[in-house]
């Protein structure tokens, strides 16, 4: 029987990106949305994955998703925390309601997933949670203090929890894209593109939503065995940590 992923945010961007690499990998995937239906319900058309709708910050909500899933599909065995939003705004001007959307969805949703899954994962000894960060979690970015204090969060919890799950054969691992060519980035005005953002990444390109596909079907993978807590950075060379 084929091992059961699920893939929060999976229906757009890096997110869709990780579903279909995965369900071409041999996977049952399901992926959650939040908020698009006619995209999810496209995504699904297109691909035959199962989408599911909840938000990642209701924790009683992702408890009954995962067990609908799991019904449907069987066990979880790789959970990829991908979904996130970001909320920007200089500091002398964020809101608290803007500092508690993002920190809520992209550091307290990974704690309503993964809480949910884990213990299952104990029992079976084996699973895979991969944690989807990124390169402002690492290096900070200014107007994006709930976003970089979020994503920095999601690389302690992945470096904690690698240490519980490593004697359970469970491992924890976060990526850090950099500018990947989403619909989000792909919106940014050509002109700031070319002149601000691309002259920072040495390879002198956006990255693809594929490129970080690949890291996470990797990382899903029995060969991935020895590696956990772990931050793989995909960004081009713009930053070395």
């Amino acid at each position: 029987m084929s091992r059961v992923a699920l893939v929060t945010g999976g229906t757009r961007g890096i997110g869709a990106a990780i579903s279909m690499a995965l369900h071409n990998a041999g996977y049952k995937v399901a992926a959650t949305y939040a908020g698009n239906e006619e995209k999810a319900r496209a995504f699904h058309d297109v691909t035959g994955i199962s989408v599911h709708k909840w938000d990642v910050t209701d924790y009683e909500g992702c408890g009954k998703g995962i067990a609908k899933i799991e019904h449907d599909l069987g066990h979880v065995d790789i959970l990829v925390n991908n979904a996130g939003i970001t909320r920007d705004a200089m500091f002398h001007k964020m809101t608290p309601q803007q500092w508690h959307e993002v920190i809520n969805t992209n550091l307290t949703g990974l704690f309503n997933m993964t809480h949910h899954v884990w213990q299952g994962m104990r029992d079976r000894s084996f699973g895979r949670v991969i944690n989807i960060s990124s390169i402002n979690g690492q290096k900070g970015q200014m107007g994006q203090a709930n976003y970089s204090a979020a994503k920095a969060g999601d690389l302690g919890f992945t470096k904690a929890l690698a240490q519980e799950g490593a004697a359970k054969n469970i491992t924890v691992n976060a990526i850090c894209p950099g500018y990947i060519g989403t619909e989000m980035v792909l919106a940014v005005p050509e002109k700031v593109l070319n002149e601000r953002i691309i002259p920072q990444i040495p390879v002198g390109r956006l990255g693809e939503p594929e490129e970080i596909a690949r890291i996470a079907v990797f990382l899903a993978s029995d060969d991935a065995g020895f590696i956990t807590g772990s931050t793989i950075t995909a960004n081009g060379g713009q930053l070395f940590v």
